[in-house]
């Protein structure tokens, strides 16, 4: 839309002449590659620390015994009524510490394990039938052999969940990336979406073609992972 159009009314949600220039001037003049670039160094890095760590703590969970097995899972589900915003000071006072603010360290590292990938994972494993499990100990399979070969195929869906839940967090972070980094080099999209914002205040169209930017990624996500995510979301809602 051109500037005009935008609040006016009845409002036009068609534009009568589309002002495709306003990507170009949000790409070049708001940096928008290098913001990408670093979303999806810190994004990607995020997703595959969570899957990971929700791998091996929701096997553990269903297949394993060992002692406290049942307070550790409720204490795993218990961080997840902690809001992240209460741990804010003393995560930037570790990130401080170790030297990791204006890092990719700082950015990605409290990030890499969730309680809420452990019960999403934990919930698939337990619908994996247990003579597959005895049927592989009979041919040799040890936990990590059967974990990788066996319950992580069958829990697929519920990994494809996980990848987008994760993806769609870290892609949409705006606090902690401002807190933790001074370096614009550092910097994450939606804090170059603020920025944009601040240089363009004349030109609320730039501002918008810079937010959709932003969003193609999501939406290229979320269309290529619709069906993985609702049979991920629905896979352990039955035995739990």
């Amino acid at each position: 839309l051109q500037p005009d159009q935008i609040a006016s009314q009845p409002p036009r949600f068609v534009p009568t002449d589309p002002q495709w220039h306003t990507y170009d001037d949000a790409w070049d003049g708001g940096h928008m590659g290098k913001y990408l670039r670093n979303s999806f160094i810190v994004t990607g890095i995020i997703t595959v620390g969570q899957v990971v760590t929700a791998i091996l703590a929701g096997y553990a969970f269903a297949f394993l015994e060992f002692p406290l097995k049942r307070t550790l899972f409720v204490a795993f589900l218990a961080t997840l009524m902690v809001p992240f915003e209460v741990t804010i000071v003393t995560n930037l006072q570790t990130m401080d510490s170790l030297g990791w603010l204006d890092t990719y360290q700082g950015l990605a590292v409290p990030f890499l394990a969730t309680g809420f990938g452990a019960f999403l994972l934990r919930q698939a494993f337990l619908q994996v039938p247990r003579d597959l499990q005895d049927a592989a100990s009979m041919d040799g399979y040890g936990h990590l052999r059967f974990m990788v070969r066996v319950a992580v195929p069958l829990a697929r869906p519920a990994v494809a969940a996980l990848t987008v839940f994760a993806f769609l967090a870290a892609w949409n972070q705006y606090l902690w990336p401002l807190l933790v980094t001074e370096d614009d080099r550092l910097r994450t999209v939606q804090i170059g979406l603020k920025q944009l914002r601040q240089t363009s205040l004349d030109e609320v169209n730039v501002t918008f073609a810079g937010a959709i930017i932003a969003a193609v990624p999501l939406l290229i996500l979320l269309i290529f992972f619709q069906k993985q995510l609702v049979r991920g979301l629905t896979a352990g809602a039955v035995k739990g």
